[in-house]
């Protein structure tokens, strides 16, 4: 079976728009907003990072952070593995990126929860266990490429197999009903952007993904994702422009929480307005705003395909990194339209 163009450049779009979404919130991660906006304003373009940025110190604009860098490193495993990503191979992946990066002496490390299933593993637990307490959003940040991958097939049956598929990527890290609600959210509005779903519709399955995935792995306490994605997108479009990214911050919440950042991504997204304007609001919010842009970027891109981002940005992105994501979507997509599919 031959993927249609169509489908390859919604695909590629994702891709792309999950690294410019990153580069974009480069410069702000894990800073409040008083000093975002003391620093750079409102995000308009891609920036250096600024005096008060700590874990990107200074780097140049248009980097791209450990979510596109984590999000490639899963994009290579699932081909590596014709589909599957195998836990112990992946959990000695990260380990090997951490260590890469802390001999560069970045800053950029695992987060919190990837960081502690790291840690159990060294300390002898099973990587298929090691993600009982792992409910941030390190693995929706990387979804994307399981998105891309995984069909959504037809009714609720194919939607369950492509949390299968989340799930198996989120064992290691995230095995809990958190961790994999939120990667769920952001994979199936990857893949059904991909099949053409327009913005509406594309959310409202990422919403039903999460309520499969809520269901999924090790219970930890929290507010339901697919609840707080549907209440998120109906207030998000009452509120005067001027205000939306004070209510993000203040009242969705921006922090690594999948329960906050997973569901201001999708609220931004929601919004239906220019994909560069959203992802650009995304990385002036405050928080983990390299990661909710990052993920916004990608369902925007799911969605709109080469449109949503213009040929300067992709340029900038690509080349500053070195990225090459034009032939590892390929391969992704040879797994989504392979044999049995």
């Amino acid at each position: 079976m031959t993927t249609t163009s169509t489908a390859a450049e919604h695909a590629l779009a994702a891709f792309r728009g999950l690294a410019i979404g990153d580069a974009l919130g480069m410069p702000t991660q894990s800073l409040s907003l008083e000093q975002i906006r003391s620093d750079h304003g409102v995000i308009s373009g891609f920036v250096d990072a600024g005096p008060n940025q700590r874990i990107a110190h200074g780097m140049p604009a248009g980097s791209i952070t450990d979510d596109t860098e984590q999000a490639v490193l899963v994009a290579e495993l699932l081909v590596q593995g014709q589909g599957r990503l195998d836990p112990v191979d992946f959990a000695r992946a990260l380990i090997d990126w951490e260590r890469t990066m802390a001999a560069k002496g970045s800053l950029d490390l695992l987060g919190p929860s990837t960081k502690t299933a790291v840690q159990r593993i060294l300390d002898g637990v099973p990587a298929s266990e090691a993600g009982s307490t792992g409910t941030t959003n390190g693995a929706a940040m990387r979804i994307t490429p399981v998105g891309i991958a995984t069909p959504l097939g037809t009714g609720s049956d194919g939607l369950a197999g492509l949390v299968d598929a989340v799930q198996d990527a989120c064992r290691v890290t995230h095995d809990t009903g958190l961790g994999i609600a939120g990667a769920s959210a952001v994979a199936a509005a990857v893949s059904a952007g991909i099949d053409g779903a327009t913005r509406a519709e594309a959310l409202d399955v990422a919403v039903a993904a999460a309520r499969i995935g809520e269901t999924r792995g090790h219970w930890v306490a929290g507010g339901s994702i697919a609840d707080r994605t549907e209440w998120a997108r109906g207030h998000l479009a009452t509120v005067p422009d001027a205000e939306r990214i004070d209510v993000v911050s203040g009242l969705i919440g921006t922090s690594v929480a999948s329960q906050e950042s997973v569901v201001a991504a999708l609220a931004l997204v929601a919004l239906d307005l220019d994909p560069w304007r959203t992802v650009c609001t995304a990385a002036s919010i405050g928080g983990d705003t390299d990661t909710i842009a990052a993920m916004a970027g990608a369902v925007l891109g799911a969605v709109h395909g080469a449109a949503a981002w213009s040929a300067d940005a992709v340029h900038q992105v690509e080349t500053v990194n070195d990225l090459h994501l034009e032939e590892l979507t390929e391969r992704l997509l040879d797994l989504r339209t392979g044999p049995g599919r």
